[in-house]
């Protein structure tokens, strides 16, 4: 299963974006789902998490109430709505699935390939 995230791209702070990721080949609606974020020298980082039924959301202290994860299991696609960007938002977003609800990295067992969010000030 590869994940296919996609949206990325050069913004200046203050702007929105929105990163889409697709599953082809996974039972999307059974799967709990996430995004991390790694900046260039730094570590993978949890940004937000999304359980299976979209009922439960999660987000990194960072971006609580700057970002927004939903999911379409009717399409099998999650999304990542990110406004009032800010440079220390550049990194590259990586979504996941994971069999349980978690902020953990571990616990995801599929992941994409990553889409580049470079942010300017």
């Amino acid at each position: 299963v590869q994940l296919q995230a996609s949206g990325g791209g050069l913004v200046q702070a203050g702007d929105s974006l929105r990163l889409s990721c697709a599953a082809p080949g996974l039972t999307f609606s059974t799967y709990a789902m996430g995004w991390f974020r790694q900046a260039p020298g730094k570590e993978r980082e949890f940004v937000a998490a999304i359980s299976w039924v979209p009922g439960s959301t999660y987000y990194a202290d960072s971006v609580k109430d700057r970002f927004t994860v939903s999911r379409d299991n009717a399409n099998n696609t999650l999304y990542l709505q990110m406004n009032n960007l800010e440079p220390e938002d550049t990194a590259v977003y990586y979504c996941a699935a994971a069999e349980a609800f978690s902020p953990m990295a571990m616990r995801y067992a599929y992941w994409g390939r990553g889409t580049l969010v470079t942010v300017s000030s």
